[in-house]
């Protein structure tokens, strides 16, 4: 009898270890499935040295970049008028005629020469107006040469200088960018608007372009060369810290990089560490990754 109960105890205990293994073995199993199965889908960023221009952006109007009032030599009546705006005179050529004439004296037209070679942008009188030596009757322009004016708003001159560049762009050419640079800065801000006046010389002048039009204006305040440039909405913070998730292309695997950031730029984020050139960072599904998570790239972009 003692045997046999002997034999009873240790079926019993053989038939528990079993069982005891049986389920380790599928809990392990079951484990190790899941474990499998979490791999994230994400698009990549291959991480390249970059230029990027931060800018401010205004509005301006173009003018010619030189331009000389035309006086008569006497008072009287307009009485002739040999150009039109837009055509181009040269120096000493008699673009009106002024009869000073008055009752009971009768004189011989006063011609009225243009002081410089240039282009005529502004001659508003008609035949018949009273002019005087002292008003000018129209402009003379250099078309060759164009500027810009604007006004900067006083929280921004910090960020204004001399020979920054800049770019121009038309409704008339859309698409297209036209070079200009600084080359005056007002001493003194407008008291009325707190801004401060600057203008800007297009240049190479392009013959298209024309005094009068309107212009809008992006001004390069500071250039990074050869940094490092992401989406801005790829760095994800974690306990106070922003980082981004760098992967491994060897194992699939992703680390988390903490990251410093440098300026912005519309939706361009500089990063002054953290990130080497070459890097694949992810751009996309990176908001529930870990340090160590495993991916599956989609896609990689530039």
């Amino acid at each position: 009898m003692k045997k046999l109960k002997v034999f009873a105890i240790a079926a019993v205990l053989g038939a528990v270890v079993a069982v005891c293994f049986s389920g380790c073995n599928k809990k392990s199993g079951a484990a190790e499935d899941a474990a499998v199965e979490t791999v994230f889908a994400v698009n990549a960023y291959k991480a390249v040295p970059r230029t990027l221009d931060d800018y401010l952006e205004f509005g301006g109007n173009v003018q010619t970049a030189s331009n000389v009032d035309i006086y008569p030599d006497t008072n009287g009546k307009l009485s002739k008028i040999n150009v039109k705006v837009g055509q181009t005179v040269k120096k000493d050529e008699v673009v009106a005629e002024v009869d000073a004439s008055r009752p009971g004296m009768d004189y011989e037209p006063s011609p009225v020469k243009a002081p410089v070679s240039g282009t005529i942008i502004s001659f508003p009188l008609n035949v018949g107006a009273t002019v005087a030596a002292s008003t000018s009757i129209g402009k003379i322009g250099s078309t060759g040469r164009l500027e810009v004016k604007t006004n900067v708003a006083e929280r921004f001159i910090s960020r204004v200088a001399l020979h920054q560049k800049a770019e121009l762009t038309f409704d008339a050419y859309p698409g297209e960018k036209f070079p200009a640079t600084v080359v005056e800065i007002d001493p003194v801000l407008d008291t009325s608007s707190r801004t401060l006046g600057i203008k800007l010389i297009q240049e190479p002048s392009d013959p298209r372009l024309r005094a009068g039009m309107y212009a809008r204006i992006k001004l390069i305040t500071d250039t990074k060369n050869n940094t490092i440039v992401i989406p801005k909405n790829v760095i994800v913070t974690r306990n106070d810290e922003d980082i981004v998730y760098i992967i491994d292309p060897q194992t699939n695997t992703v680390k988390a990089s903490p990251v410093k950031r440098g300026i912005r730029v519309d939706d361009k984020q500089e990063v002054e560490m953290g990130i080497t050139p070459g890097d694949l960072v992810v751009v996309k599904g990176q908001a529930l990754l870990t340090d160590g998570a495993k991916v599956n790239i989609i896609s990689i972009s530039e």
